[in-house]
């Protein structure tokens, strides 16, 4: 695997395997790389002819500098994670390298980007729009995969890529999970192994929001249950949970036979945030 710290180098072996015709695959990661990282990047290697993992993390879409400080950050162990997938480059830019100066360009989304996520974490979206074009243009994929659980962020990106007729494809990966049902996170790193099993209501809270909906209860009642159940744990703190469009974002009041929502969920567990999510069709 090659390394790449460096914007010019990249784009010089990158312009190499596009004058060879080769299909390139981008996972775009903050590092602290795991088994939903590597079903990503497997993906990518059966599905194009180079594969490129950028490990970045990108200070301007966290509004909470204790996140950003507090972030895993694992890069021998992520090196040698990828070497044993057999991804073949990762670019691992500085921040200066990113962003030689402060950046001015903000994007902005709109109601997409006020609810859920955005809600809570002003200027987030902006910042991930701006890193990941960025990377569009620096690497030029045919293909970026991304995890469904930040689905807010991949319709967000998803959006942008059709305003402004980039020229790629989009990948959604399902959700990977442990045995509990958590959904693996980077930030899972962060927990104790009591934590983790409290965590993994958070699903179980998902899975009965699904449940209630395939009995036909109406949504505010399945908030309410929801809502219910997350309160036998005071060490669960909820921030959000909603159910909305899954292409628009927009809260849904009644469920339509035949259309697709996503039940989303946001809470803390101890100082640690952690979001999941099921999409769902009646």
């Amino acid at each position: 695997m090659k390394v790449f710290h460096k914007i010019n180098p990249l784009k010089d072996v990158l312009n190499h395997h596009r004058s060879n015709s080769l299909k390139i695959g981008l996972v775009p990661t903050m590092g602290a790389l795991h088994k939903g990282h590597a079903s990503l990047i497997n993906r990518s290697m059966n599905e194009t002819d180079v594969t490129v993992c950028s490990l970045f993390v990108n200070p301007i879409q966290f509004n909470n500098t204790r996140d950003l400080d507090t972030y895993p950050r694992t890069l021998e162990k992520d090196i040698h994670f990828l070497e044993k997938l057999g991804c073949h480059i990762l670019f691992n830019p500085s921040v200066q390298e990113m962003y030689p100066y402060p950046p001015v360009v903000e994007f902005g989304f709109g109601e997409m980007e006020k609810s859920m996520e955005g809600a809570f974490r002003e200027g987030h979206f902006s910042g991930v729009a701006l890193v990941v074009a960025k990377l569009f243009n620096l690497v030029k994929p045919h293909k970026a995969y991304f995890g469904q659980k930040d689905l807010q962020q991949f319709v967000i990106v998803e959006k942008m890529v059709k305003d402004m007729n980039i020229d790629l494809e989009l990948v959604c990966a399902p959700i990977i999970r442990e045995e509990s049902g958590l959904a693996v996170s980077s930030r899972n790193q962060r927990l104790s192994e009591a934590q983790k099993a409290l965590a993994a209501n958070l699903y179980k809270a998902l899975q009965l929001g699904q449940q209630l909906l395939a009995e036909n209860h109406d949504i505010s009642s399945v908030k309410r249950e929801v809502s219910n159940f997350l309160s036998q744990w005071q060490d669960i703190c909820p921030e959000y949970f909603e159910i909305v469009n899954t292409c628009t974002l927009k809260t849904v009041d009644y469920m339509e036979d035949g259309k697709e929502v996503a039940l989303c969920i946001a809470a803390y567990i101890g100082s640690v945030r952690l979001i999941d999510n099921i999409i769902f069709k009646k």
